[in-house]
């Protein structure tokens, strides 16, 4: 009904050109948001460069059907109203998809835009529940949701037999759903704590001295990994040696370092497989020319996840041979099926959500190191 009324005021013929000169354009424009700046840009800059890498990967191999692919990247800051500005630069320079973006609630501030707008989105790290249950034709997601990474860790923390857990969170859209979606899956005799800290402080002493209080043996922590960094670093200087999980919003290379190897051994957490855990050729091909170029591999799997995006976006273009969004949005939602992407086979639910099972456990050696556990 959306897209009728809209023709309807447009009028067909209008619609008919502008598709036309989109299909005649030199190039065709893909749009990325992400973090390039605040606490959280080397994840969005990651993201940026893989999907770059990819982009001229493509072009070196003639483009699609001879138009060569250009990357339009705005930054989001992860902050919402920024990312309310980003959606709309991006939707007036004449992009036909976006990849992004990292974090749930920042997603959540520009996905009406893109969908009113008739844009595509892809997005990379937002597991939120409610981001495709709006029922948004344009939305998609690479990455998986929370209520499957919330029943993955309640049957880990199950398996492992911990009686007495806590769950702490930041309230972020993100943090506060996977809290949830954990406890409601476990014995309510069973969560002694449930509670949040404010996220972005450098002493979380009083939280975790609280959180002591109640005697878990073990804490949930469902935030981000630049709190969960602190958390194990702080935990271990007032000689608590409590077991920490993680969801996966810690799975960052970056939590190390802000905890220290001695302080974040131990440390496990429920997410998609990592950066090193990908097995297949093509992935391996791509990241040895990420590694090449930057001198290091990417720090954690979201980036990844926009690189899926782009190689899914790519595709449909592809075999559509079309920029009209409902055509495209049509080819994902039901054409999509098993296509090898760098995280494995990439198909999408008729919700927009992506198919096959993802979530594994993963654990912090004595080398700072991340294993992804049987």
């Amino acid at each position: 009904m959306k897209r009728f009324m809209r023709v309807l005021a447009l009028g067909l013929v209008a619609s008919l050109l502008l598709s036309s000169a989109a299909l005649a354009a030199d190039t065709i424009k893909i749009g990325l948001q992400a973090p390039l700046t605040g606490k959280y840009a080397s994840e969005g800059l990651d993201m940026k460069n893989l999907v770059e890498i990819l982009a001229a990967k493509v072009n070196a191999d003639g483009g699609v059907k001879g138009k060569k692919i250009e990357i339009i990247a705005e930054d989001d800051a992860f902050d919402p109203k920024t990312a309310a500005l980003a959606a709309q630069r991006l939707v007036t320079s004449g992009v036909v998809a976006v990849i992004g973006t990292y974090g749930s609630s920042i997603t959540e501030a520009a996905q009406d835009i893109y969908d009113e707008e008739d844009v595509i989105q892809i997005a990379t790290g937002s597991t939120m529940v409610r981001l495709t249950e709006k029922g948004l034709e344009n939305f998609f997601r690479t990455c998986p949701r929370d209520d499957s990474q919330g029943a993955a860790a309640a049957q880990v923390l199950k398996d492992r037999g911990y009686k007495r857990i806590a769950i702490l969170h930041d309230n972020s859209s993100y943090a506060k759903g996977l809290a949830d979606e954990t406890r409601k899956r476990l014995d309510d005799n069973s969560v002694v704590f449930f509670d949040a800290l404010n996220p972005g402080e450098q002493d979380y002493n009083t939280i975790l001295t609280k959180i002591k209080g109640f005697n878990p043996d073990v804490i949930f922590f469902t935030g981000y990994f630049n709190e969960a960094g602190l958390l194990l670093r702080q935990k271990k200087e007032m000689k608590w040696d409590v077991a920490m999980m993680g969801g996966d919003a810690t799975n960052n290379l970056d939590l190390v370092k802000i905890a220290g190897n001695d302080a974040a051994k131990g440390f496990f957490f429920v997410s998609p497989p990592g950066v090193n855990d990908l097995t297949s050729p093509f992935a391996k091909e791509v990241l040895d020319t990420y590694k090449a170029k930057y001198n290091s591999l990417p720090a954690s799997i979201w980036s990844v996840f926009a690189g899926d995006a782009f190689l899914a976006i790519v595709e449909a273009l592809r075999q559509t041979d079309s920029t009209d969004p409902e055509v495209l949005s049509e080819y994902l939602r039901n054409k999509m099926d098993n296509y090898p992407g760098l995280t494995g086979s990439i198909a999408f639910d008729n919700k927009g959500d992506r198919a096959g099972k993802f979530y594994r456990v993963s654990e912090v050696n004595a080398d700072g190191e991340f294993v992804m556990l049987p």
